[in-house]
């Protein structure tokens, strides 16, 4: 019998969004996996040939792309930054919908557009250059991984890159949103090397295609 297979799955809202797919997939895993206080990491599953590890959304891509997980979930934000070519990305999983998008204070008086430097705080510092190159901007990227918001508010940065789905929070922090990057959902990612070694890869991801085919075409 071959080795279970591994997924590596985000933490989070896209974790929750996941969970329902995985169990039409006949994979529920054990009970404190749903424990928010749970401190553990890795779980098995009702399937005995497949475990899951629990991570960082910037993570997950990362185990996969090591081998250390042969298939997981990450947004197309985080493939974006990283450009792993080790994984391939098969399957968008439609979940995890929100975007990538530049943000400023609504008090500033600035076209962006007619600056050739900006200072930005983001955790996605590749992606964030690369969009200002395109219009001719310098961006000077401050790498932050959490309270993004507090950047322009504390003068750390005037605009911020971040993901944002309603806009709470930018609104609450008396920030507008001004650029979108890209919109962001939740792909399903695999090792290149064990798509071609691991016999169990294969049919879970055409299962995981034909659900979300079906899922669609219903939805429509």
């Amino acid at each position: 019998m071959s080795r279970p297979l591994t997924l590596a799955l985000p933490k989070g809202r896209i974790l929750k969004e996941a969970v329902p797919l995985l169990a039409r997939l006949g994979i529920v895993p054990e009970p404190d996996f749903s424990d928010d206080d749970s401190r553990k990491l890795m779980f098995e599953t009702s399937r005995p040939d497949v475990r899951i590890i629990r991570v960082r959304a910037f993570d997950a891509a990362t185990f996969v792309a090591h081998g250390a997980a042969e298939i997981g979930i990450a947004g197309n934000d985080v493939l974006m930054e990283f450009a792993f070519s080790e994984l391939y990305a098969p399957v968008d999983l439609g979940i995890g919908h929100c975007r990538l998008s530049v943000a400023q204070p609504a008090s500033l008086d600035e076209d962006l557009r007619r600056l050739s430097h900006v200072r930005v705080a983001t955790k996605y510092p590749a992606v964030t250059r690369r969009h200002f190159a395109a219009a001719g901007i310098q961006a000077e990227c401050i790498k932050l991984n959490g309270a993004m918001e507090l950047a322009p508010l504390t003068g750390l940065a005037t605009r911020i890159v971040d993901l944002v789905s309603t806009g709470k929070t930018l609104k609450e922090n008396g920030l507008v949103e001004v650029e979108v990057i890209a919109r962001v959902t939740s792909r399903l990612i695999v090792n290149r090397a064990a798509f071609k070694t691991h016999p169990a890869v294969v049919p879970f991801l055409e299962a995981v295609r034909a659900l979300v085919e079906t899922r669609d075409a219903a939805a429509a």
